[in-house]
């Protein structure tokens, strides 16, 4: 059965810096598209960035370029989302979200929110 377990998320002030991990297992596919999905109270759910776990091409949603980072180690089934000089407005929970790679990973990624397959998510608020 697939899984996608999030850990990492908690308090931060801002400006500071949150590394989340997502752990997988049970995949049937050669390569998925993993990525995080995050949701504020009261707002919809936004893509924030997706890699391959083929050729580890990523994808960032604008607001997120220069400050998150996409990683995966497949030796670990795992992807990590390092956040940086995080502001109040990244408080969110946070899900981690995956689909069987069937198209270029750019395009998929920007349909972040449709993706099959979901974590519990992760709460990560940014508050002084």
């Amino acid at each position: 059965q697939l899984q996608l377990v999030e850990s990492g998320g908690g308090l931060v002030q801002p400006g500071g810096s949150l590394r989340l991990s997502c752990a997988f297992s049970g995949f049937t596919a050669n390569y998925y598209a993993i990525g995080w999905v995050r949701q504020a109270p009261g707002k919809e759910r936004e893509g924030v960035s997706c890699i391959s776990t083929g050729d580890g091409k990523t994808y960032y949603a604008d607001s997120m370029k220069g400050r998150f980072t996409i990683a995966r180690d497949n030796a670990k089934n795992t992807v990590y989302l390092q956040m940086n000089s995080l502001l109040p407005e990244d408080t969110a929970v946070y899900y981690c979200a995956a689909d069987p790679l069937t198209y270029n990973v750019a395009i998929m990624c920007r349909h972040l929110t449709d993706f099959a397959y979901w974590g519990q998510g992760t709460q990560v608020t940014v508050s002084s």
